[in-house]
């Protein structure tokens, strides 16, 4: 579909029939041999590349080798983190990995339960350049409108200085 419509980006992401949202990034690693001749088809279409991964070192070096342009990555873990050690552990590893991210010259993203809450440990992450934050929003503007729940949204991310 992607090389029908060619749009700009394109971000690979697992997706089980049963869930109902993504429960965790792609497997990088160990789809190494999938993943390949799919991004050197899109790359030569023109469109970037993200893979949307959990913050884990292995899955970063593997979409740095494999040419990504991004990654996106999963923030899942810390928004659902029940306990200040679980969210101290899921921070480090996505400031660890946005780090690596970096160095290796891809764009960090990153996106899953990330509301208007949990946006200021979102600030601790260095390197973002782009969040994916939909469902908070649009939750939000079911009560406030969609322009009030943006305008608070963007409120919240001024202070971000990655």
């Amino acid at each position: 579909m992607a090389l029908r419509l060619l749009p700009d980006e394109v971000c690979l992401v697992p997706e089980k029939r049963e869930e109902i949202t993504t429960e965790g990034g792609l497997d990088v690693v160990a789809n190494r041999k999938e993943l390949e001749p799919t991004i050197a088809r899109l790359h030569s279409a023109g469109i970037r590349i993200s893979l949307f991964v959990d913050p884990q070192l292995e899955q970063i070096d593997a979409a740095g080798e494999l040419g990504a342009d991004m990654v996106e990555l999963h923030t899942g873990k810390l928004a659902n983190a029940f306990s200040e050690k679980i969210v101290r552990e899921e921070l480090s590893n996505l400031q660890e990995a946005a780090r690596c991210a970096s160095e290796l010259h891809l764009q960090v993203n990153a996106g899953h339960g990330i509301n208007y809450t949990n946006i200021e440990l979102i600030h601790q992450i260095p390197h973002l350049t782009e969040l994916n934050i939909g469902h908070s929003i649009i939750a939000r503007a079911v009560f406030i409108g969609l322009q009030a729940a943006v305008h608070q949204m963007m409120g919240a991310m001024q202070n971000y200085n990655g």
